[in-house]
């Protein structure tokens, strides 16, 4: 077996999938797994920030004071999101609190048996997300026994794609603007005896995205989210608890380190289709291909890309330490992850808009896997 040649998502404790247990844990609810420790309280809101990676906030103190000074709380930590490190991926596995091996949203594009490419961020959905993610959310679970559930976000989110598969449950609270969420969220954990609000700020990483992660762009963003923060923290009662997150981070791939299969025949030979995410390519060989792709993948791309075949992958614990057969059916035979800040992907099956995005998730790397824990009790 090929080793990985970088750090894997911390299951079973340190990984996103793990903050809400946590926080029902710290809500006084028994017999959630494992999770980072959160003070007790009887009302909580996990904000979750879009593509905000932990090395780039360490990077960008000045830009982001009062998300700094939270890394002294005895509660901060660095967590781990999962893999790949994409929303889709991530936000499912923060609201199941699952692993995407338990969970089975395992890209951005997901190939079903039928042979089906689904883009899993589609507005409106492409297929039935809930009947592809089936398990309760963990909103599910709890809003019904004592605890009032809110989720706070765009309105077009609101029973709408991505929100079927794993943050359906509860109450939808539909706020625009950063102020907006702002007193959304003032409102809802003042609901109830106690409370679990869950908010949702997506502009860092459009920002990213679109004009990178390193300009000036994405720094003075990186400080509209700070005051969206600080906010947040002013808005809370006494005794309530603010947690930080994020779902993935993101660096920048020059152009010239990008492969398209579509125009490099060394890579198209025998497949069928490319699914997975922008870094975390899972390839589909035709029937009887699969040693061929897998030689001809690691030969084209070189020490650049970790290419290994779908059970070397599993083994590794990527996805979890248990990978469902219902799951292994949407893998791919192959999988290739960038080691550095490259992309591989089939410009056939990608909108062109994500063609043309400057920076880029999905991969292992640290600046995508790591990713803050903030928290702030008032």
């Amino acid at each position: 077996m090929t080793p990985p040649p970088f750090a894997l998502p911390d299951h079973g404790g340190g990984s996103l999938s793990d903050v809400l247990p946590a926080a029902l844990t710290a809500l006084g609810r028994p017999g959630e797994r494992p999770g980072p420790d959160l003070p007790p309280c009887d009302r909580i809101v996990v904000a979750l920030i879009d593509g905000l990676g932990w090395s780039a906030l360490l990077a960008h103190p000045n830009e982001a004071p009062f998300l700094t000074s939270l890394l002294a709380t005895p509660w901060s930590r660095r967590i781990t999101t999962v893999f790949p490190s994409t929303t889709p991926i991530a936000l499912t596995s923060l609201g199941t609190g699952l692993t995407p091996g338990e969970h089975g949203i395992t890209g951005l594009l997901l190939r079903l048996p039928t042979g089906q490419l689904v883009n899993t961020l589609a507005i409106p959905a492409e297929t039935d997300l809930r009947a592809l993610q089936p398990r309760p959310t963990v909103f599910e679970r709890v809003s019904g026994d004592g605890v009032a559930v809110t989720v706070v976000g765009p309105k077009i989110f609101d029973g709408n794609g991505l929100s079927l598969a794993g943050l359906r449950g509860g109450f939808y609270a539909a706020a625009e603007s950063p102020g907006e969420r702002v007193a959304a969220t003032a409102a809802a954990v003042r609901r109830g005896d106690c409370a679990l609000t869950y908010v949702y700020y997506g502009e860092l990483d459009a920002t990213g995205h679109r004009l990178g992660c390193s300009g000036k762009a994405w720094r003075a963003e990186l400080t509209h989210v700070d005051r969206l923060v600080e906010q947040l923290a002013a808005a809370l009662p006494a005794g309530a608890v603010l947690a930080v997150t994020a779902d993935h981070g993101m660096l920048d791939i020059p152009v010239a380190n990008r492969w398209d299969v579509a125009t490099t025949p060394a890579l198209d030979a025998g497949v069928e289709a490319v699914s997975g995410d922008l870094r975390g390519a899972q390839v589909h060989a035709r029937p009887g291909a699969g040693a061929d792709v897998l030689e001809s993948w690691r030969e084209t791309l070189g020490d650049a890309f970790w290419v290994v075949p779908q059970d070397e992958a599993v083994a590794t614990g990527l996805y979890g330490p248990a990978v469902g057969d219902d799951v292994r059916a949407r893998l791919g035979d192959v999988l290739a992850v960038p080691v550095r800040d490259h992309w591989v992907g089939d410009s056939r099956a990608l909108p062109p808009a994500i063609l043309r995005l400057v920076g880029m998730h999905g991969g292992l790397s640290d600046a995508e896997l790591g990713i803050p824990l903030l928290v702030h009790q008032a």
